[in-house]
C-alpha cells in the first residue's frame, strides 16, 4: 500500500481509538499504544518505521515547540530551580545509577543476558530522562494544580534535551575509545549553548513579527517556521534540535507576547497548535506500538522487568532526593512530588536514539529491545495509573497553589 493510503489508514485508526478511549475513559495515548501492539501484530497494516529521521524531520520540532510555546514562560521561570536541577544533575546521577544498577545486578546475579558497562550506560542516557512526548500528552488530561503541570511539562521538556545530547556523548564515549572527559564536556556543553543561542534568536524573532502581525495565517506560519526551523538549523551544526525548539516555543509563547495579540489571533493560534499537537501525537503513540515487536520483548521479558523496575526506583529516589534538596520556597508539596515522580514517561525519542545505534555498539540488540520494552511498560503501567493517583492523593483539580 502507498505511504498515503497508509497514513489515511492510521488516521482512520487513531480516530476510532479516541472515540472509544473517551467512552472507556482510558488515557488516549495508551489505548493508541495497545492499539498500534495489536494491529501491528496482524500485519494487515504496514506503518512506516518509526526511525530518527522521521522523528526529528516531522514529528519533534512540533510536538516540543507546541508543549513550550502553550506553557506559561513567567511560571517556568519561577520554577527554574526545580526544572533545572531535575533536567541536569537529576538526571546524570539517574543515569549513573541506573547503569551501575544494571551491571552489578546482572552479573551478581548471574543473569542470563549480562549486561557489560559501556552498554549499560548508554541504555541507561537513553531511559533516565521522561519523554516530553508521553508526558505532556497524559499530563494535560489530569486536571492537576496550573504550577504542578507547569513543573512536570517543563521537566520533561528540559531533560529531554539532556538525554538526547547525553546519548550522544556516551555512545562517542563507548566506541571512541580515545575521548577524554574534557573533550566530552566540551561537547556536551557546545550542543547546549548552540541550542539556546539559536533556538533563543529564532525565538524572540518570532515573538517581535506576532507582535507586529494581524493575519492568523501569517502568524501560523510564522510560529511553525520558527518550530521547524530552529530545529533543524541547530540540529545542522551538530548542536541540540530538541533544546532549542523547546527555548524558541518559550520566548515566542510569553504572556507578554500573548497579551499583545488580539483574541481572535489567540485562538487562531491555539487552534492551530493544538491539533497539530493531536495529530503527531496520534500517528507517533500509534508507530510505538508498531514499532514494539511483541515476540522479541517477551523473549526479553526478564531483562525488561528488571530494567523497568531498576528505572521506576531510581526515579522515585532522585525526584524526592533533588526536591526536598530545594530551598523551602521553592520546594513543591510532598504530594505533588509523588506525582511528578510516578508521571516520569518514557517515549518515542528513547526508542529512535536507540534504534540509532552504530551495528558497532556491543549488545545493541539487547539495548534496543530492553528500552522499547521499559517504553511500553512505562506508557502502560504509568499512563493507566498517574490519574487513580492523583485522585487517591487529593491532588487532582486543586487550583493554583493549593497543596
Amino acid at each position: 500500500m502507498a505511504l498515503s493510503g497508509t497514513l489515511v489508514l492510521l488516521f482512520l485508526l487513531a480516530s476510532a481509538v479516541a472515540i472509544l478511549a473517551r467512552r472507556m475513559r482510558v488515557p488516549y495515548t495508551v489505548a493508541l499504544v495497545v492499539a498500534g501492539l495489536g494491529v501491528g501484530a496482524t500485519g494487515l497494516v504496514h506503518a512506516p518505521p518509526l526511525t530518527k529521521e522521521l522523528l526529528f524531520a516531522v514529528f519533534l520540532p512540533g510536538l516540543l515547540f507546541e508543549a513550550a510555546f502553550q506553557l506559561e514562560a513567567e511560571e517556568f521561570w519561577r520554577n527554574r530551580l526545580t526544572l533545572f536541577s531535575l533536567a541536569l544533575p537529576a538526571v546524570v546521577v539517574a543515569t549513573v545509577l541506573i547503569a551501575a544498577t544494571l551491571e552489578i545486578g546482572s552479573r551478581s546475579l548471574a543473569a542470563p543476558n549480562q549486561i557489560a558497562w559501556g552498554p549499560a550506560f548508554v541504555f541507561a542516557t537513553l531511559i533516565a530522562a521522561t519523554d516530553p512526548i508521553a508526558v505532556v500528552a497524559i499530563v494535560r488530561t489530569l486536571g492537576a494544580p496550573a504550577r504542578l503541570g507547569i513543573v512536570i511539562e517543563g521537566e520533561s521538556l528540559l531533560n529531554d534535551g539532556t538525554a538526547a545530547v547525553s546519548f550522544a556523548v556516551a555512545v562517542t564515549y563507548v566506541l571512541g575509545g580515545h575521548a577524554t572527559v574534557l573533550a566530552l564536556a566540551g561537547q556536551f556543553i557546545y550542543q547546549i549553548t548552540m541550542a539556546v543561542i539559536i533556538g533563543g534568536a529564532i525565538g524572540l524573532a518570532a515573538a517581535r513579527l506576532l507582535r507586529r502581525l494581524d493575519d492568523p495565517m501569517i502568524m501560523i506560519m510564522v510560529t511553525t517556521t520558527a518550530a521547524y526551523g530552529s530545529f533543524v538549523l541547530t540540529d545542522g551544526i551538530g548542536a541540540s534540535g530538541v533544546i532549542a525548539a523547546v527555548t524558541a516555543g518559550l520566548l515566542a509563547g510569553t504572556h507578554a507576547v500573548q497579551s499583545a495579540l488580539t483574541e481572535e489571533h489567540r485562538a487562531a493560534l491555539h487552534i492551530f497548535w493544538e491539533y497539530a499537537a493531536f495529530a503527531l501525537n496520534s500517528l507517533v503513540f500509534l508507530l510505538i506500538g508498531f514499532q514494539a515487536r511483541v515476540p522479541a520483548l517477551l523473549a526479553e521479558w526478564r531483562a525488561i522487568v528488571a530494567a523497568y523496575v531498576v528505572v521506576t526506583i531510581v526515579r522515585l529516589i532522585v525526584t524526592y532526593a533533588f526536591v526536598a534538596a530545594q530551598p523551602p520556597k521553592h520546594r513543591i508539596p510532598p504530594r505533588w512530588t509523588a506525582v511528578l515522580a510516578w508521571s516520569g514517561l518514557r517515549g518515542s525519542l528513547s526508542m529512535v536514539l536507540a534504534l540509532s545505534l552504530p551495528a558497532a555498539m556491543p549488545q545493541r540488540d539487547l539495548v534496543i529491545t530492553m528500552t522499547i520494552g521499559v517504553v511500553v511498560l512505562s506508557i502502560l503501567i504509568q499512563g493507566l495509573t498517574i490519574s487513580p493517583l492523583l485522585e487517591r492523593l487529593g491532588v487532582s483539580g486543586l487550583p493554583r497553589g493549593v497543596a
